[in-house]
């Protein structure tokens, strides 16, 4: 799922400034169930492509504290 364009990626407000940054595409998503998720220090780089289930309870535990803390 490389071919998302620039303007459909979103850095997660849960990224710090050290060097953990994540993007996702919350668009390609809604349109295909699946949601691409990318290092943002390497936009050209590999996609992680995440069913949207599994992915909206991955965002749910991080909330929750479920994985600690960095």
């Amino acid at each position: 799922m490389t071919d998302v364009p620039p303007s459909e990626w979103i850095k997660s407000s849960y990224s710090g400034n050290g060097g953990t940054c994540v993007e996702w595409a919350p668009a390609r998503a809604a349109a295909t169930g699946a949601v691409p998720v990318r290092d943002s220090k390497v936009p050209g780089g590999p996609v992680l492509t995440v069913p949207a289930g599994a992915f909206a309870s991955f965002v749910a535990g991080v909330k929750t504290g479920e994985f600690g803390s960095v």
